[in-house]
């Protein structure tokens, strides 16, 4: 594997040529992705931080911008660092025509963690789709540190969603909800998620891969000023690195409401800070 640094605000931050040790579909709609890595690469990563991975140049497709890709495992056990991925456009497509064996370019890792206390009792986490792969570290992290877990998994239906893939075994209290049972309704989940932060009473919630789970986590944290909420946002962006300002959003920050970078500020925020996209439709 070979890097070639880029200098960042006073950080660096690599390109790397990797090879593919193992791609594979998971079900239907994600694949599963594992390049090797070097110490210093695993070293460097984080959970919730984000890779930018070149897409290749096919007989049908040609992507032209690299596509962000959150970690979703790290090593160094496996000397490896893992992205679970859903097939949705043109460069995940030809991402999707690669074989174990050949080598690819990962530019990262990129922007901010989750914030982790290895001192926490328990902490929730509540996961929707590809979000599942951005928040999967943080279950190893609580494994690794004896830390309980609640989890809230939602999908659109029992075969879409990615239990044993996220947990990997780990012991955990899970409830999950479905779009096909109507379990998923916002209502139905405030009951769960509340029930959950009286009877459980975790330290820390953290979320990614809906924005109605976002808010809905926002408006109950409300009631538990102590508890610490983070979420990893998923935005469109296209250099990674905070330079083309297509991923802006706005959060509320002390002094007022302000445009930052999910790239670059982010991932991952504050789950109170974040201000609802609809203010601006």
């Amino acid at each position: 594997m070979s890097d070639a640094c880029i200098e960042r605000h006073g950080a660096s931050v690599s390109s790397w040529r990797c090879r593919i040790v193992e791609h594979r579909r998971v079900n239907e709609r994600y694949r599963y992705l594992r390049v090797e890595a070097d110490a210093p690469l695993l070293q460097m990563t984080r959970p919730g931080q984000f890779y930018q991975l070149k897409c290749p140049v096919t007989v049908d497709h040609e992507p032209f911008l690299l596509r962000p890709m959150s970690v979703y495992g790290i090593g160094p056990e496996n000397g490896a660092i893992e992205f679970l991925y859903n097939v949705v456009g043109i460069g995940t497509q030809s991402l999707s025509t690669l074989q174990a064996g050949e080598t690819m370019d990962i530019v990262g890792p990129l922007g901010n963690a989750f914030t982790f206390n290895d001192d926490f009792r328990r902490v929730l986490l509540v996961a929707r789709g590809v979000g599942f792969a951005t928040m999967a570290p943080l279950v190893q992290r609580a494994v690794s540190c004896g830390i309980g877990l609640s989890v809230v998994m939602s999908a659109r239906s029992p075969e879409h969603l990615l239990k044993e893939s996220f947990l990997r075994g780990a012991d955990a209290s899970v409830h999950c909800v479905y779009d096909s049972d109507g379990t998923s309704a916002p209502e139905a989940v405030e009951t769960w998620v509340r029930r959950l932060m009286d009877n459980e009473r975790p330290q820390a919630v953290y979320t990614c891969g809906s924005h109605r789970l976002l808010m809905l986590l926002q408006r109950i944290l409300g009631d538990y000023p102590g508890v610490v909420g983070e979420v990893a946002l998923e935005q469109r962006m296209a250099c990674g690195m905070g330079v083309c300002l297509s991923c802006v959003r706005m959060f509320d920050c002390e002094g007022g409401r302000q445009f930052l970078r999910v790239c670059r500020d982010g991932p991952v925020f504050p789950i109170r800070d974040v201000v609802d996209e609809v203010v601006f439709v």
